[in-house]
């Protein structure tokens, strides 16, 4: 009797966990869906604090808190609309704060993550996007780590190429960027995206898209 009722407990876990999993995988792949078609502000804030609940539910799942991260940039590279002159930093560095925070949360629950990394760059830059002139010299260094530390991790990754070709593609000849060599980049991102899997239908699969319509301004 003690026999079947352990079984049937056992049973019932595993049902509620299958559940409870079916549950969350649906609740992320429904917003990260809308995130990667958004351009509204408001739609991207609610979208992050959405993650990031689900993050705080969940307790040991780190994409939640990757994507809440990744919503924050998009709204900040959003609001700087394309402004490279400056003065910007009391809109951006608060949206950067969160950002980070929230990019904390997910690498303590998943260290030595190559996608977490490019996450980290992309902070950093974000940062330097604020007022370009005064923190390249603090913020360029730190998001060139962050890249290089992904590579290591993962050199198939194909978002680490479409930033290098981002960053060339908007750096000034002068200062080392080149349209030739972003083409490359973007080029080399693309037939990393042929080959690469991610692990699961919520794992970052972004960017192949970008790399397209940046090819196609460089062709």
């Amino acid at each position: 009797m003690k026999k079947v009722l352990l079984i049937t407990m056992l049973s019932a876990a595993a049902l509620l966990s299958n559940a409870q999993s079916e549950k969350y995988m649906k609740a992320m792949q429904e917003k990260i869906s809308v995130m990667d078609t958004t351009r509204s502000p408001e739609i991207l804030q609610g979208l992050s604090a959405a993650f990031e609940r689900i993050g705080d539910a969940e307790k040991t799942q780190w994409l939640p808190y990757y994507y809440a991260a990744l919503t924050q940039i998009n709204l900040g590279y959003f609001l700087t609309g394309g402004q490279l002159n400056g003065g910007l930093a009391d809109k951006i560095d608060p949206i950067a704060d969160k950002a980070d925070n929230l990019l904390n949360k997910a690498e303590e629950l998943s260290k030595e993550n190559s996608e977490i990394f490019v996450v980290k760059k992309m902070i950093a830059s974000l940062r330097m996007m604020a007022d370009p002139m005064n923190r390249y010299m603090q913020y360029g260094p730190i998001a060139q780590e962050a890249l290089e530390t992904a590579r290591k991790l993962n050199p198939a990754n194909p978002r680490i190429y479409l930033l290098e070709g981002q960053d060339k593609f908007f750096t000034p000849e002068q200062f080392g960027g080149s349209k030739t060599e972003a083409k490359k980049l973007f080029e080399e991102a693309l037939l990393k995206f042929e080959s690469f899997k991610p692990g699961s239908s919520i794992d970052p699969n972004w960017g192949r898209a970008t790399a397209t319509y940046f090819l196609n301004q460089v062709k």
